[in-house]
Protein backbone atom coordinates (compact mmCIF):
# COMPACT_ATOMS: atom_id res chain seq x y z
CA UNK A 1 0.00 0.00 0.00
CA UNK A 2 1.20 3.51 -0.83
CA UNK A 3 -0.33 6.91 -0.20
CA UNK A 4 -0.14 9.86 -2.54
CA UNK A 5 -0.42 13.26 -0.89
CA UNK A 6 -1.03 16.05 -3.37
CA UNK A 7 -0.77 19.62 -2.05
CA UNK A 8 -1.80 22.58 -4.19
CA UNK A 9 -1.13 26.19 -3.27
CA UNK A 10 -3.94 28.22 -4.79
CA UNK A 11 -4.06 31.86 -5.77
CA UNK A 12 -5.33 34.09 -2.97
CA UNK A 13 -9.10 33.96 -2.86
CA UNK A 14 -9.40 30.91 -5.15
CA UNK A 15 -10.29 28.26 -2.55
CA UNK A 16 -14.06 28.67 -2.93
CA UNK A 17 -13.85 28.40 -6.73
CA UNK A 18 -11.64 25.30 -6.48
CA UNK A 19 -13.98 23.62 -3.99
CA UNK A 20 -16.98 24.43 -6.17
CA UNK A 21 -15.34 23.04 -9.35
CA UNK A 22 -14.08 19.84 -7.75
CA UNK A 23 -17.27 19.23 -5.77
CA UNK A 24 -19.61 19.74 -8.70
CA UNK A 25 -17.61 17.98 -11.41
CA UNK A 26 -13.99 17.02 -10.79
CA UNK A 27 -14.29 14.47 -8.02
CA UNK A 28 -16.82 12.39 -9.96
CA UNK A 29 -14.32 12.15 -12.82
CA UNK A 30 -11.39 11.28 -10.53
CA UNK A 31 -12.96 8.67 -8.25
CA UNK A 32 -13.62 5.91 -10.81
CA UNK A 33 -10.06 6.18 -12.10
CA UNK A 34 -8.06 6.82 -8.96
CA UNK A 35 -9.80 4.49 -6.56
CA UNK A 36 -9.53 4.99 -2.82
CA UNK A 37 -9.83 8.59 -1.68
CA UNK A 38 -8.53 8.92 1.88
CA UNK A 39 -9.27 12.63 2.28
CA UNK A 40 -9.67 15.98 0.55
CA UNK A 41 -8.96 19.08 2.66
CA UNK A 42 -8.34 22.81 2.56
CA UNK A 43 -6.37 24.85 5.07
CA UNK A 44 -8.12 27.01 7.61
CA UNK A 45 -5.20 27.95 9.87
CA UNK A 46 -1.49 28.19 9.07
CA UNK A 47 -0.44 28.15 5.42
CA UNK A 48 -3.61 29.41 3.76
CA UNK A 49 -4.95 28.74 0.27
CA UNK A 50 -3.79 25.12 0.32
CA UNK A 51 -5.67 22.08 -0.89
CA UNK A 52 -4.50 18.62 0.17
CA UNK A 53 -5.89 15.38 -1.16
CA UNK A 54 -4.76 11.88 -0.27
CA UNK A 55 -5.25 8.73 -2.36
CA UNK A 56 -4.18 5.16 -1.62
CA UNK A 57 -2.93 2.65 -4.15
CA UNK A 58 -1.83 -0.95 -3.90
CA UNK A 59 1.53 -0.12 -5.54
CA UNK A 60 3.38 2.42 -7.67
CA UNK A 61 2.37 0.41 -10.75
CA UNK A 62 -1.29 0.61 -9.69
CA UNK A 63 -0.95 4.38 -9.25
CA UNK A 64 0.71 4.77 -12.65
CA UNK A 65 -2.06 2.83 -14.44
CA UNK A 66 -4.80 4.76 -12.69
CA UNK A 67 -3.24 8.20 -13.27
CA UNK A 68 -2.63 7.34 -16.94
CA UNK A 69 -6.28 6.36 -17.36
CA UNK A 70 -7.42 9.60 -15.71
CA UNK A 71 -5.14 11.69 -17.92
CA UNK A 72 -6.66 10.07 -21.04
CA UNK A 73 -10.29 10.64 -20.00
CA UNK A 74 -11.80 13.36 -22.25
CA UNK A 75 -13.94 14.62 -19.36
CA UNK A 76 -10.78 15.16 -17.26
CA UNK A 77 -8.98 16.84 -20.15
CA UNK A 78 -11.83 19.34 -20.52
CA UNK A 79 -12.15 19.82 -16.74
CA UNK A 80 -8.47 20.54 -16.00
CA UNK A 81 -8.41 24.17 -17.25
CA UNK A 82 -11.13 24.99 -14.70
CA UNK A 83 -8.75 24.29 -11.81
CA UNK A 84 -5.31 24.78 -13.38
CA UNK A 85 -5.91 28.53 -13.60
CA UNK A 86 -6.46 28.58 -9.80
CA UNK A 87 -3.26 26.71 -8.84
CA UNK A 88 0.05 28.47 -8.16
CA UNK A 89 2.19 25.50 -7.08
CA UNK A 90 1.82 21.76 -6.77
CA UNK A 91 3.66 19.32 -4.52
CA UNK A 92 3.31 15.58 -4.64
CA UNK A 93 4.56 12.98 -2.15
CA UNK A 94 4.38 9.22 -2.17
CA UNK A 95 4.40 7.74 1.33
CA UNK A 96 4.72 4.15 2.48
CA UNK A 97 3.24 3.17 5.84
CA UNK A 98 5.19 1.55 8.64
CA UNK A 99 4.54 -2.22 8.84
CA UNK A 100 2.45 -1.89 12.03
CA UNK A 101 0.10 0.53 10.23
CA UNK A 102 -0.39 -1.89 7.34
CA UNK A 103 -1.19 -4.62 9.90
CA UNK A 104 -3.79 -2.36 11.55
CA UNK A 105 -5.37 -1.55 8.20
CA UNK A 106 -5.52 -5.25 7.31
CA UNK A 107 -7.24 -6.07 10.61
CA UNK A 108 -9.88 -3.38 10.04
CA UNK A 109 -10.99 -4.96 6.79
CA UNK A 110 -11.65 -8.36 8.41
Amino acid sequence: MIYEIRTYRLKTGAVADYIRAVSSEGIEIQKPHLGTLIGYYYSEIGQLNEIVHIWSYSSLDDREKRRTALAADPRWISFLPKIQCLIETMNNKILKPFPFIEEQLGQRSL
